[in-house]
C-alpha cells in the first residue's frame, strides 16, 4: 500500500487526538484547530464531530467538501515534503491539515494561520 492510499484510508478520528496532544504539549489551545479544520473544510463544528463519530477518512471528508480558496496559500514543509509540490490531491489536503496544526503548535497567530490577511 501505497503513502497516499494509506493517507485515504485514515481516518481523522485517528489523529484527531494526536493534534490535540501536540497543541496541548505546546500549551496551545486544542481548539484552535478545530478552527483550523473548519476553515479549511469550509465546514461547521457539528459536521467535523460527525466525521470524527463517525469514523470518516480523509477520503470521504475531503471529497465531501469545497476547500477554502485561501488553502492553495499554504506552504512549506511538513513531514519532509513542500505541501505546495505534493501531487496528490487528497495527501496534498491532509498536509495542508498538517501544517495547519504545526504552525499553531508553533505559537503562530490563528489569522495568519489561516492566510487571512
Amino acid at each position: 500500500m501505497t503513502t497516499d492510499e494509506r493517507i485515504a484510508r485514515m481516518t481523522l478520528a485517528s489523529v484527531h487526538p494526536h493534534y490535540l496532544a501536540k497543541l496541548e504539549r505546546k500549551g496551545v489551545d486544542p481548539d484552535l484547530y478545530l478552527e483550523a479544520l473548519a476553515w479549511l473544510t469550509q465546514s461547521g463544528r457539528e459536521t467535523i464531530q460527525t466525521w470524527i463519530d463517525d469514523q470518516w477518512t480523509f477520503a470521504q471528508i475531503f471529497d465531501s467538501v469545497q476547500l477554502n480558496p485561501n488553502a492553495a496559500l499554504i506552504k512549506g514543509v511538513i513531514c519532509g515534503w513542500r505541501v505546495e509540490e505534493i501531487q496528490n490531491p487528497l495527501s496534498q489536503k491532509v498536509r495542508y491539515l498538517d501544517k495547519l496544526v504545526d504552525e499553531l503548535a508553533k505559537g503562530r497567530a490563528l489569522g495568519k494561520v489561516l492566510r487571512t490577511a
